[in-house]
């Protein structure tokens, strides 16, 4: 792989401590959610830090896929919930669900879009056949009640 960009962060410790990049643009404290019988302190938690890079990542990339078929995506929006539980070895794995808004597009289109750039994102690809992912399309409607 030819590298285009690299990034670095060093975590002071596990769960519990803190994590800075090097160029100093992230500096967080960690703590560990009351619900894997942590305080559930103020500090943020690696499954955060996943869901909010997967969900830029997966923007950009259906942002490029549109471009690439000269569409229009609007006022668009990736959530991404990341879930963090146990298999049935009981070793801890992660579940994600993306959930992508595109206010501008039809069904038929936009699930085209979502499927191709899951195809391309780079976190889809590092995931893929690790862990399960879940893709929902989120339209408006236009539907008179």
């Amino acid at each position: 792989m030819k590298a285009i960009y690299t990034a670095k962060a060093t975590a002071q410790g596990g769960r519990d401590s803190s994590v800075q990049t090097e160029d100093g643009t992230i500096d967080f404290d960690l703590s560990i959610p009351k619900s894997m019988g942590g305080s559930g302190g103020k500090g943020a938690n690696p499954e955060q830090f996943f869901a909010a890079g997967y969900s830029a990542c997966f923007g950009s990339a259906l942002a490029h896929v549109a471009r690439s078929h000269k569409i229009d995506l609007g006022d668009y929006t990736v959530k991404a919930t990341v879930k963090l539980g146990k298999d049935e070895d009981d070793m801890f794995q992660l579940a994600v669900v993306l959930d992508s808004y595109l206010p501008t597009v039809d069904t038929e289109t936009g699930e085209k879009l979502v499927n191709e750039a899951h195809e391309v994102c780079p976190y889809s690809r590092a995931t893929a056949d690790n862990i399960d992912v879940t893709l929902n399309l989120l339209l408006d409607t236009d539907e008179e009640e």
